[in-house]
């Protein structure tokens, strides 16, 4: 695993905070990536794994660290606008402590190590960040230290057979050669290739 006790969530959280600016009204019953969530849904998800990792990096475990993510169906805050903007910069200033990468915490409803926690969230920040971009249209470079991080995150599962391929589906194959950004987007079960469909 990559070391990641010192890594700042903070530049890829702002990433995603200007990515949520640009998703205009009309485009969240969008298609994006993740075939069960429109763009609204996926707002809804990113604002709940924002909370509950930010709960995790605290240690302050509760309802949101204890919900299943394919529990319900990710609710789209009234004021999304603000709140999810905010609630990303609480998780990123959660795992500036070096605290929040030990021990053990729980995210998910599932106990895990918090060096492990921490990865999660910043694989969860840079891959959602790709699906919200390509959903949207809008142009996305992630943070490169947080892409190094979530590669690494996405290759030690695929190559865990224990898993059974990629923690969110099945591999995609990417060329060796291609952009790091696209090697992860394949790890992660999607096709760096893909885009919206175009109406008929």
């Amino acid at each position: 695993m990559t070391d990641t006790a010192t890594l700042d969530l903070g530049p890829q959280a702002r990433i995603v905070a200007r990515l949520v600016a640009g998703v205009p009204d009309a485009r969240l019953d969008g298609r994006t990536p993740c075939p069960e969530y429109e763009v609204g849904d996926l707002l809804g998800h990113l604002a709940g794994l924002a909370a509950a990792f930010r709960d995790a990096a605290r240690k302050d475990l509760g309802p949101k660290t204890d919900t299943a993510p394919g529990s319900a169906a990710p609710s789209l805050p009234a004021r999304w606008r603000e709140e999810l903007p905010q609630l990303l910069g609480e998780l990123a200033d959660a795992w500036k402590d070096p605290a929040a990468w030990t021990g053990m915490t729980r995210a998910g409803g599932v106990d895990l190590p918090g060096d492990i926690a921490g990865a999660v969230a910043v694989d969860e920040l840079v891959v959602h960040g790709w699906d919200l971009a390509r959903a949207t249209g809008q142009e996305y470079v992630p943070d490169e230290a947080a892409l190094r991080v979530s590669h690494a995150f996405l290759l030690a599962a695929a190559e865990d057979e224990s898993r059974g391929g990629g923690i969110f589906g099945p591999v995609v194959p990417v060329a060796d050669d291609a952009p790091l950004l696209d090697r992860a987007i394949g790890l992660s079960g999607r096709d760096p290739g893909w885009t919206p469909p175009t109406s008929p």
